[in-house]
């Protein structure tokens, strides 16, 4: 029997996680984040930590007759998720917030406090499978491909996977579902949301331009001979890829294809020039802690739902590599995330440069 702390979100894959090791005799004691409630007069109730959320994830440990507690983490998740996500839209990215809070705070963060309370492991509800070959732990993708994210935890280490636990890795969604309503958990036919967790009324704009307004300067949108054709309201309001709201009369359809927050301008072009073959990515981790080759062929994923793709992973630093596609990708985003995969186990991944 270990002792088990359970991140509980009040959605019914946690729920059911801390249904689970409670009844395999686990000693289990389920935890919410309470994250974020917004500024000052902008008071925006984060989804993940609602009252309605923390409501359901206490009811459920008291089904089960489990301790149950909420930590604020409100100053954490300000440094590392909300000043993060603001940034890099400042700095013509595109952030992915999830994949913050999942390295600096559930898995950091919280993954500390469970050890310094003395718990064996720290159990969640994310679909991936992690195991010991008896040399080191491997990760891999969860058996529901629909709900599989090891793409949002490639970041995860031996020291951080020899503690944690998820024991829905081998489960699909419908299972998880059915074994909530089996159980008869108050949270068994709670929906799921896919917002951003502090932007529910999902205008991500707005919502930068109240945390960094010295960064809506207009500035000019160059075509890719350097000359002007536009006007730009602020580098937080565009995406590479974006064609829509340019403000453009060309004549022919254009995209941005470059952000340069240095300069303050826009770079546009054809949609021909979206497509990259080579892209450079850095904060570079591994799961095994060391890169299998200085050179190395596998599976990459540039996107949450994007599919991985054959690519030629090239080590050129402790935290960087090149990457080469077998085939011109469009669709890659500079602050996204690339994934490595062998088959289905992580090899690792890192942030895309350009």
């Amino acid at each position: 029997m270990a002792r088990v702390m359970v991140a509980m979100s009040g959605g019914v894959d946690s729920s059911v996680v801390a249904a689970m090791l409670h009844n395999a005799g686990h000693d289990v004691t389920g935890v919410t984040m309470h994250l974020w409630e917004g500024d000052g007069d902008k008071m925006v109730e984060s989804r993940c930590c609602s009252m309605e959320m923390v409501s359901g994830a206490r009811r459920v440990c008291a089904q089960l007759g489990i301790p149950y507690y909420v930590f604020n983490y409100q100053k954490d998740f300000k440094k590392h998720v909300i000043n993060y996500f603001a940034d890099e839209y400042s700095n013509g990215m595109t952030p992915n917030p999830c994949m913050a809070c999942n390295r600096d705070l559930k898995f950091r963060v919280l993954l500390e406090r469970a050890e310094l309370l003395g718990f064996d492991a720290l159990a969640t509800g994310h679909y991936l499978q992690n195991t010991f070959d008896g040399t080191q732990w491997r990760m891999s993708r969860g058996n529901d491909m629909r709900k599989d994210q090891s793409y949002m935890l490639h970041m995860l280490g031996q020291k951080e996977l020899s503690r944690l636990m998820f024991p829905l890795g081998a489960m699909t969604k419908p299972e998880v579902r059915a074994l909530a309503s089996q159980l008869e958990l108050a949270t068994a036919e709670r929906p799921e949301s896919q917002d951003i967790c502090f932007v529910p009324d999902r205008d991500y704009r707005s919502f930068v331009k109240s945390q960094r307004p010295d960064a809506f300067a207009a500035g000019n949108i160059v075509d890719q001979q350097g000359a002007t054709v536009g006007t730009h309201q602020g580098i937080p309001l565009y995406t590479v890829g974006q064609r829509k709201g340019l403000g453009l009369a060309v004549g022919t359809p254009l995209f941005v294809t470059h952000i340069d927050a240095q300069s303050n301008t826009i770079v546009v072009g054809p949609q021909a020039d979206l497509k990259k073959t080579t892209i450079m990515v850095d904060r570079v981790v591994y799961v095994s802690g060391t890169p299998p080759d200085n050179e190395f062929t596998c599976l990459v994923q540039s996107r949450s739902h994007a599919p991985a793709l054959p690519a030629r992973v090239t080590v050129t630093g402790t935290q960087t590599a090149t990457l080469t596609f077998e085939e011109p990708q469009d669709g890659i985003s500079p602050g996204q995330f690339a994934v490595f995969y062998a088959d289905t186990e992580v090899i690792g991944g890192g942030r895309i440069l350009v």
